[in-house]
């Protein structure tokens, strides 16, 4: 098991002297899960000694190692010539075998993969062609941004079989753009991370700090050949390479999750009892509502990761897997600290998670949300101050992340100069470290306790999103002459992005046009959930944006309208509301019980009393996490489940409406 020490005596650079000091290194690295000393060895050992078994399963599909290796020696071959040794390609590929095999493919190029998704917008990714060398786009020609769909195309031999595949994924080519930037040498993957300017940050991550977390995380699950790890992160996002690699370095079987499980936290854990997944990877709001109810039977799964926004939940008596509250910047490679929890016993005390391979015991009071842990095999933490010097343990400040988890920083070296910076003496042996800007505490069980943000950059659904970017997606429309975004923060849990946008003079747009706008910009998870036209921004003490009063002033418009509601008089309107039109009462709504549930639902959940049935949900500001709650509040109210996919595909809620009816008659049948 991996052992994290905590130092405890007196340190340079402390700055009270004699106090213990917040410092945490984590273990010694574990041994490499295969012959080799690369992330791509350890796959090829697997190839030569057990080529027949399986390496991606695809619902009815299956591909060995032998199988998924032709593929990506293959697809290898065909860009052989055009992609070479530190050249960067995007990817725009769904998790299926496809992606896997042109993953495995630029490994073997010496390529850097760049996953965006199977859908990025097509500003973001123009964005990215003309501030990074990227030389090649891969995709299914149809879902290319414009300029690459008239770019020179060479043909892929993908596997074409899957929920998520594509048919005729080609290798787009066009000349970089003049001093696009590059990757540094030794680049194994690069991934988006937010930025202020309304550009996204490119992370470039190495084989050593990729290698480092694959050999902690098999240590610490146990991860072998036979086993199922879930393919269910979104490609976009950086965890989905853990999934990915984890799985292939250790001769176990990557699953691919279909779209429904990626909303739908009955059908992850139906999903996850289907496939027989063992090890698992998702994120908190996907995990979470599941230790809300009685945990699932039959399921083999012995440890689910999860992270990206703040963890709620402890595991109760019921929970048979090992809960690892993970916490980790892309800076530093996908994980750095970690948190295992077992459930509770009846009694409400703590059962520690130190069993097996299972790590970090957890024996934090019931009550209190579960830390974030201790650091990973190779990587070192501190806490410091303003100034960066160490504080005392117990003592907040902002976390500092050192050691073999480290990325080798953006692709912008100005950039890294800032983030990326000397370590304080405190650290001895570590020459760099990475500023999280998260603000922590150690507490005195040894654990990293996660206290919020030091600036504004937040996490939604566990993509982290820097509000000035949304707010230049909106500027980039000539109707706004200003947009301010603010973060919401509602009882149950939860972040929600509201924004308030300032027309230019003598336009007057629609909040749902302005939405459909950014959406071309941003990540799913970085569009907002509400927005509201403003005549002007209130200031602060300091004469800056006063959010917490555009906060307030929003809500107490959409408490005015639900009280009209109630009267059934007119829905509150002006520049706070977060639409034009009037909401209709729901007691006088003409049409079935499921149009009124729909709408009813649609209207608490996305905070828009002004939303109707022949509104889209989607353009009325719903999100995938958003059509999770949707889907479970149905079920709790009538007792039928539906899929996310089925809900976003729908044209208007009057239409989602008749899905429950559908389903409601199909189960009075079955009756």
């Amino acid at each position: 098991m991996t052992e994290t020490t905590m130092t405890t005596e007196a340190v340079p650079g402390l700055r009270d002297g004699g106090a213990a000091p917040s410092v945490l290194r984590g273990g010694p690295l574990p041994a490499a899960p295969a012959a080799g000393e690369t992330v791509l060895s350890w796959y090829e050992t697997w190839v030569r000694e057990t080529p027949d078994a399986p390496a991606v399963a695809d619902g009815e599909h299956r591909w060995t190692y032998a199988e998924l290796d032709a593929a990506a020696v293959a697809v290898a071959d065909t860009l052989r010539g055009r992609v070479g040794p530190g050249d960067i390609v995007a990817v725009c590929l769904d998790r299926s075998a496809a992606l896997v095999a042109v993953a495995v493919a630029l490994a073997r190029l010496g390529a850097v993969y760049l996953p965006l998704g199977p859908r990025p917008g097509e500003r973001r990714l123009a964005a990215v062609a003309e501030g990074l060398r990227v030389v090649a786009v891969v995709g299914a020609p149809e879902l290319l941004p414009p300029a690459h769909r008239a770019a020179e195309h060479l043909p892929l031999p993908v596997p074409e079989e899957g929920v998520n595949a594509v048919a005729g994924a080609v290798a787009a080519f066009r000349p970089p753009a003049a001093g696009a930037r590059t990757a540094p040498d030794g680049t194994f993957y690069a991934v988006l991370t937010s930025g202020s300017t309304g550009t996204p940050k490119a992370v470039a991550v190495g084989q050593r700090s990729l290698g480092a977390l694959l050999r902690w995380h098999r240590e610490r699950t146990g991860l072998r050949a036979g086993d199922r790890h879930s393919l269910h992160v979104g490609v976009a996002f950086d965890p989905h390479l853990l999934e990915l690699w984890s799985a292939l370095t250790c001769g176990a079987t990557l699953s691919v999750a279909p779209d429904e499980v990626r909303w739908d936290p009955g059908a992850l854990a139906d999903w996850w009892r289907e496939a027989g997944i063992t090890v698992a990877v998702s994120s908190t709001p996907m995990v979470e509502p599941l230790l809300d109810r009685p945990w699932p039977a039959g399921l083999k799964v012995r440890h689910i990761y999860v992270g990206g926004d703040r963890l709620r939940r402890r595991p109760g008596p019921d929970v048979t897997a090992t809960i690892h509250n993970a916490y980790g910047p892309a800076e530093a490679t996908v994980v750095c600290t970690a948190y295992a929890m077992r459930g509770e016993p009846a009694d409400g005390a703590a059962n520690g998670g130190a069993e097996g391979h299972g790590g970090t015991a957890d024996d934090g009071a019931a009550g209190e949300p579960p830390a974030i842990g201790r650091p990973v095999a190779g990587a070192v933490v501190c806490v410091a101050d303003e100034r960066g010097r160490v504080v005392p343990q117990g003592e907040a400040g902002e976390l500092l992340v050192g050691g073999d988890c480290l990325s080798l920083g953006y692709l912008d070296e100005e950039l890294t100069a800032r983030r990326f910076v000397a370590a304080p003496d405190a650290l001895t042996g570590v020459e760099r470290v990475y500023r999280t800007g998260d603000r922590v505490r150690l507490r005195a069980d040894g654990e990293l306790e996660f206290l919020g943000r030091l600036d504004d950059q937040v996490k939604v659904s566990g993509v982290r999103v820097e509000p000035a970017e949304v707010e230049a997606a909106f500027e980039h429309d000539a109707r706004v002459r200003r947009a301010v975004v603010a973060v919401r923060r509602p009882a149950s849990g939860g972040v929600r992005l509201v924004a308030f946008v300032l027309p230019a003079p003598g336009a007057s747009p629609a909040a749902r046009d302005l939405l459909g706008g950014v959406r071309a910009w941003l990540p799913e998870q970085a569009v907002p959930s509400e927005v509201h036209l403003v005549d002007g921004y209130p200031l602060d003490a300091n004469g800056k944006v006063d959010r917490a009063a555009l906060l307030d002033a929003a809500e107490s418009a959409t408490e005015a309208a639900k009280a009209t509601e109630a009267t059934d008089g007119p829905a509150a309107e002006g520049p706070a509301a977060a639409d034009s039109g009037t909401a209709r009462g729901l007691d006088d709504l003409a049409g079935s019980a499921s149009e009124v549930l729909v709408l009813r639902l649609c209207r608490d959940l996305l905070a828009t009393p002004a939303i109707t049935l022949d509104d889209n949900f989607t353009e009325a500001g719903g999100q995938s996490l958003t059509a999770a709650r949707l889907l479970a509040a149905i079920q709790d109210a009538v007792g039928v489940r539906l899929r996310a996919p089925e809900v976003l595909r729908q044209p208007d809620l009057r239409a989602v409406a008749a899905l429950v009816d559908k389903r409601l008659a199909a189960a009075a049948e079955v009756s």
